[in-house]
């Protein structure tokens, strides 16, 4: 199991460069970069990949429906290029109340959205020429990207059935968020293998997202995380999962506990199947170094 850090993007960005630096010296292989309201996360990871050329990157996730396909895979495949073949991207829907609010678009049928996405994102990714005409999404390409530069693999932020499926026929896996490993397990993992064997494409990769904090006092660590997290409790496609796992909130997936507790917790993730672990430290500076210690010592398990 790929062991990986979600890096703070909401802060000066040399302080960013500097802390994908120290993951990258603490051993850990992955420095995640989500896209919300602050840097361009694309832009950013091939900037940083230029200074940092010891770690692998990833996005966890850049919305879909702000970038046509096309523009998604020039950029992409930029990020490439500059780093030297280290992205995996990871995109996703967002949410209705995101994208009809802030960027006014419709969020209909999410689902038909993603399989035309996919049907012009993929196969510029891997170099071939675009002639697509779907319902929202169309594209025509004079002939592939000019970058000389690798695919990235693409992994789709997935939850439900019906978005696993596209994530397992059409990508090369998923990456999830504040879903709990009872439910990786019996839910996220079987539903996305089967539809990638259907398809006769490789075994997916499975990514997990999950706070994580090292602590000697776990129940002021979940309260913390009631607080830093609760827009996660909120917004319906995480609260679907959150009720699968019997969860009350963010606060009760979160890997919390002692160093050992949560290499424990760690632990049980690759056991159950993932493929990639995707932590975001939270509690104080102190608690975030050791967390971050403690999912670097997890590396090879």
């Amino acid at each position: 199991m790929r062991i990986g850090v979600m890096f703070d993007t909401e802060q000066p960005f040399e302080e960013m460069v500097g802390q994908v630096v120290a993951l990258s010296a603490a051993g850990i292989q992955m420095a995640w970069s989500s896209q919300i309201f602050a840097y361009d996360a694309l832009t950013a990871l091939a900037a940083i990949g230029r200074e940092v050329p010891d770690i692998d990157l990833g996005t966890a996730v850049v919305p879909t429906y702000p970038r046509h396909p096309v523009m998604l895979a020039g950029q992409a495949l930029t990020v490439q290029a500059a780093t030297g073949g280290r992205l995996t991207l990871g995109i996703g829907l967002s949410h209705q109340m995101v994208i009809e609010n802030v960027f006014g678009q419709s969020f209909e049928k999410p689902a038909r959205h993603m399989r035309e996405y996919l049907s012009i994102l993929v196969p510029l990714l891997e170099g071939e020429q675009v002639s697509f005409a779907g319902e929202t999404l169309s594209a025509s390409t004079f002939g592939p990207l000019q970058i000389d530069a690798p695919a990235p693999l693409v992994l789709v932020a997935a939850l439900g059935s019906t978005m696993l499926g596209i994530a397992g026929r059409m990508a090369s896996g998923t990456v999830t968020w504040m879903t709990g490993p009872s439910t990786v397990e019996s839910h996220i993992i079987p539903t996305i293998r089967a539809a990638a064997a259907e398809a006769g494409r490789p075994e997916p990769r499975i990514g997990v997202g999950l706070p994580v904090c090292v602590t000697d006092d776990a129940g002021a660590a979940r309260a913390k995380a009631a607080e830093v997290f609760a827009i996660y409790g909120q917004l319906p496609s995480y609260r679907a999962m959150l009720d699968r796992e019997g969860a009350g909130g963010p606060a009760d997936v979160a890997i919390v506990g002692t160093e050992s507790e949560v290499v424990a917790q760690i632990r049980q993730l690759a056991d159950i199947g993932t493929t990639d672990f995707c932590g975001a430290p939270f509690g104080t500076a102190e608690q975030i170094k050791a967390s971050i210690a403690a999912m670097a010592s997890t590396v090879g398990i």
